[in-house]
């Protein structure tokens, strides 16, 4: 366990899921399913449970450095680190990579998002010690696959060799085909029809020596940045902003799990929601007999169907009738009224950028 640790994804700015999710408080840090604990706490409270707090760590935005401290209870200050630019997954990790790398090169590592919902904690636990375990003495790259049960387009799809596996434990771990970034509807009801795919869940594990080698490989770019000898150092973080300054900005996906010949996934049946949208939220959320997610302290509604409604002021009453399909969110600066779809918060954010709004995002 020693050698075991988890990098924790932090960085994100969340804004399917406008307008709770802002871009000076994302969704990660927000209490999103009203249990008293954040996203990002609840992930680091997992993660807890399988690996010493100590061997936790955190890659943010420098953003965020007050959020972060406030909420990552037991985490040492030094394991949380902090992107001064926006680069995607690739530089994230890249940096975890090297700093982990020169502190202990034996590591076996789990890299994880910070907003995802897990019901089966046991089931969950169970498949990342296998994973990790079975990683420290495999140079290869493990991921997570969660079974789709609907052709959501929300997500990525990998495409597993139903020929190509091995039993590891009590699990079964397939060689990867493909990796296919959201399609549309049409093709993603093919992927599931097929039985052939699992959802991506952006669940990684792998042993450093072995990621080390395949970004030197697949991003010479990154490697050569990120790879300098600077951790440690007194100067470490102006070194870091000059090299997130030059740096690409590309997915571990693009970047290297798309090209690389030694991808495996572990397919995950614990219960796995990525709250990336409200209309994901409201898959998971508990709904009455009309389909519908109420959260208010006072509410007075009738004749509604499939509709979501989110009032965070407990002083507050909502009072909504005759509606279908509809999401009502609250906050204290911006009253959101429309239809309950993802594509609707997309254009949303669009016109607010276009009608020079972006104070609100």
């Amino acid at each position: 366990m020693k050698n075991n640790y988890c990098i924790i994804m932090a960085g994100g700015i969340g804004s399917r899921f406008w307008p709770l999710s802002r871009n000076a408080r994302p969704k990660q840090f927000l209490d999103i399913m009203g249990v008293g604990r954040t996203l990002l706490q609840i992930t680091i409270d997992r993660f807890a449970r399988i690996l010493p707090r100590e061997n936790i760590y955190i890659v943010t935005s420098t953003r965020y450095r007050e959020l972060v401290e406030s909420q990552a209870e037991g985490i040492p200050g030094e394991n949380i680190l902090y992107e001064p630019f926006r680069r995607n997954t690739a530089p994230c990790i890249a940096y975890a990579t090297y700093k982990l790398y020169s502190k202990d090169p034996e590591a076996s590592v789990v890299v994880a998002p910070s907003d995802h919902i897990i019901l089966d904690e046991a089931e969950f636990e169970n498949t990342i010690r296998t994973a990790l375990d079975y990683a420290a003495d495999h140079n290869q790259l493990y991921t997570i696959g969660i079974k789709p049960f609907s052709p959501n387009t929300n997500f990525g799809y990998i495409q597993y060799s139903k020929e190509k596996n091995v039993r590891i434990g009590e699990k079964n771990c397939f060689q990867v085909k493909t990796f296919t970034e959201k399609p549309n509807y049409e093709l993603a009801k093919i992927f599931v029809e097929s039985g052939d795919f699992l959802w991506n869940s952006g669940i990684f594990i792998w042993n450093l020596k072995t990621i080390k080698e395949e970004i030197e490989q697949y991003l010479p770019e990154v490697a050569e940045l990120f790879g300098r000898d600077i951790y440690g150092k007194e100067d470490e973080e102006q070194q870091v902003e000059n090299i997130y300054r030059n740096s690409p900005s590309i997915s571990i996906d693009y970047g290297v799990m798309e090209k690389t010949r030694k991808a495996w996934i572990f397919p995950g049946s614990f219960g796995w929601t990525d709250i990336g949208t409200w209309d994901s939220l409201y898959n998971f959320a508990r709904k009455d007999d009309k389909g519908n997610a109420v959260r208010a302290s006072h509410n007075i509604t009738a004749d509604l169907e499939g509709t979501i409604v989110v009032e965070h002021n407990p002083q507050k009453l909502v009072v909504a009738k005759n509606l279908k399909d509809v999401m009502i969110v609250d906050t204290d600066d911006v009253l959101l009224v429309c239809p309950r779809s993802d594509a609707a918060v997309k254009e949303i954010l669009v016109d607010l950028t276009a009608q020079d709004k972006g104070d609100f995002m």
